[in-house]
Order: structure tokens, then sequence, then C-alpha cells
């Protein structure tokens, strides 16, 4: 799927989704975030997809939210702003929940500046797989603003709460080998092989069952807010299913052959 500010491909089951708007270094305008939308909405829907990889043409992965369309709420009625607000974040946070609870494995291949929204947007893959000229900045401080994708939620899960505050709080950008050490990342790249790493990282990932993948994500990314009587149920009825599966029967009945 081809658009102008999205592009979905799709090889050997493994989605890539390339954020096409490189002039703007990939800020994410309403329009992309619609075309962004329908893209994930395929990918979750497909079952011949097996993983996603999530990258920015240009020079840039995603530098946030559209400037421009901030001015232009702004610039709207003062009895409409709170509610034009409130009805952006709504596509916001569909947007980001699409892509945090896509029911396959999800890697965002961070290639240049990832900032504010974008930050936030690789958060919410699963992996992060960044090249040396990826940096991350929470800058949304600098717009008098709070993180509103998701970097509230999943920032101090990969960093702890203390250092996300001191990233949200000031704003700073934060280089590939930092992001490494911190843990924003979780491998390094060259430029020239990112989105291929990415692509193997993503198949290697989803050779296993599709309907186990999907279970055991769902849990385990509620896993840290459950008690473990709460992630024993819900395991409990997510393996019920896996029982009945027809990836556990072949795997069973192939494993029994060969002995």
């Amino acid at each position: 799927m081809k658009s102008n500010l999205i592009n979905l491909q799709i090889n050997s089951n493994i989605a890539t989704i390339y954020l096409n708007r490189p002039e703007k270094r990939n800020a994410m305008s309403d329009e992309m975030r619609a075309e962004f939308i329908v893209a994930l909405e395929r990918v979750s829907a497909d079952k011949s997809i097996r993983a996603l990889v999530l990258t920015g043409n240009g020079k840039g992965f995603c530098a946030g939210g559209d400037v421009a369309g901030m001015e232009r709420r702004m610039s709207a009625p003062p009895g409409e702003v709170g509610f034009n607000g409130w009805h952006r974040q709504q596509g916001v946070h569909h947007t980001q929940s699409l892509l945090h609870n896509m029911p396959k494995p999800t890697i965002a291949a961070v290639n240049g500046a990832a900032s504010g929204l974008g930050a936030d947007t690789a958060l919410a893959c699963d992996f992060i797989i960044a090249s040396e000229a990826a940096s991350f900045t929470w800058s949304y401080i600098h717009r008098g603003l709070i993180p509103d994708g998701g970097g509230m939620y999943f920032l101090p899960r990969r960093v702890g709460l203390s250092k996300a505050k001191e990233l949200i709080f000031s704003g700073r950008k934060v280089g590939a080998d930092d992001a490494l050490k911190l843990g924003i990342a979780d491998r390094l790249s060259p430029a020239d092989a990112l989105v291929a790493d990415a692509q193997a990282w993503a198949a290697e990932l989803s050779q296993g069952s599709a309907t186990a993948l999907a279970l055991g994500k769902t849990i385990l990314n509620k896993s840290l807010e459950l008690s473990a009587s709460e992630v024993f149920a819900q395991g409990s009825q997510a393996q019920g299913i896996c029982y009945t599966s027809s990836e556990h029967r072949d795997a069973v009945m192939a494993f029994l052959n060969k002995t």
C-alpha cells in the first residue's frame, strides 16, 4: 500500500511501514495519522502478516506532532479550543493503542531523530533498534506540553521513574549509544543495514505460534499493573485457547512423530 504520507510494504510475511513525509522529518499531521491508522488496522487484521517494522523515510524517524497543526488549533475560537484538543487526543490515543496492542511483534527501526510524539511512537513498539544517527527527545516541555503519545506510560517502564522524569522535565536529546545504555533502545545497527536488520529480527521473533504470541503479548502488556493471581488467571484462559489451536496440535504431533 502506497500513499502520500504512509508507505506499507509486505515481504516474506513481514510488514514494513515507512512514515513518508521526509521534508518535515516525518512530523505527524492529522492527514498522516489518518493514513497511519488505516495501515495499522490492515497489518493487525491480516493473519498472513507475522510482524511489523516501523521506520521513517529520509533523515528523521518522526519529528513529533506537526507544529503547523498546533498553530491552526490555537487559532480556533476560544470556546472550541478545549474540545478540539480533546477530540484530537482521541485520535492520537487510538493510533498509539493500535500500535501498542498490535497482536504480533512490532519493532521501531529508528533511523534519525525521534522527537516528542515520534519518541513516544517508537516506545509504543515492542522493541527499538536504532542506527548511529538516531536520537530520542521527549521535547514536549519546549512547547509547553506533556507527553501525550504514551511516553508517561512507556518511558518509566523502560528506564525507571526517576530517569523518565529527568528526560521528560528537561526535554534533552539522547543519542543512540546512551539510548542503548539507558534501555530506550534494545539494539544498534549500521544505518545502511537498519531496516534489513529490523526485518530479520522481526522474522526471528515471529517464527512461533501466532496464537501464542498474540495472547502472550496481550497479557505481558498489562502484567506490571496486574497482581500475580490476575496474571495467572488471564494466563489460564489464554492457555485454554492455545490448547485448541492448530499450531499447538501440529507442534505436539511433530514432536511425537520424531520420537
